[in-house]
């Protein structure tokens, strides 16, 4: 497998202008892009229902909220990777209930070196995520198209009287001649009897 360079979204939830410079900096603009700092959970609700973002960094506490929630809810409603940062004193408690749920945590203070690892490591996540998403909607498509053609059989078996074997090969048959999908065949048929 070739590695491609990619180019991934941030979300950075931060209510410190330090935190978020510092952050600013280890990302670089080839790698991720667009860079979208907000202040509070507010902020980052808005901002994820006008855009999505491959990845979301949260540092704790924020003004309006402490931020694990938020954090829960972007991993439950997407694959968006969450890197959740908090005090130390509170990371033994709050990494066990968020872990399992997929956010990432990191306890503060930390070093660049490991907010740089955790990024590679969402990053790499979220690629795997983005093909079982692309292996899901082929699966889904797939499904569609056989719902489709079948209903177009019953549609051949009810309207011109054809056993299922007759109206498959039917189907199967037009496809082929026409040198199209049975889906568009079955669209046809759908769409004549309707």
């Amino acid at each position: 497998m070739d590695l491609i360079e990619h180019c991934y979204s941030v979300l950075i939830v931060s209510q410190f202008q330090k935190f978020n410079q510092s952050i600013l900096d280890l990302l670089p603009e080839n790698r991720y892009s667009p860079k979208i700092i907000v202040k509070d959970v507010s902020g980052a609700r808005r901002s994820l229902l006008e855009n999505s973002y491959d990845i979301v960094i949260i540092n704790t506490p924020l003004p309006d909220d402490f931020g694990t929630k938020l954090a829960l809810d972007v991993c439950e409603s997407s694959g968006t990777g969450v890197l959740l940062l908090v005090k130390s004193e509170h990371y033994p408690d709050i990494n066990a209930r968020v872990s399992p749920f997929g956010v990432l945590t990191l306890s503060k203070p930390t070093t660049a070196a490991m907010i740089t690892q955790s990024l590679i490591l969402l990053c790499g996540t979220r690629e795997r995520l983005k093909r079982m998403e692309q292996k899901t909607a082929s699966i889904e498509e797939k499904m569609e198209e056989i719902r489709l053609v079948n209903r177009a059989k019953w549609v051949l078996i009810d309207n011109l009287k054809m056993s299922e074997n007759e109206a498959h090969k039917y189907i199967e048959k037009q496809a082929m001649n026409r040198c199209v999908t049975k889906l568009e065949i079955a669209k046809n048929i759908l769409n004549t009897y309707r």
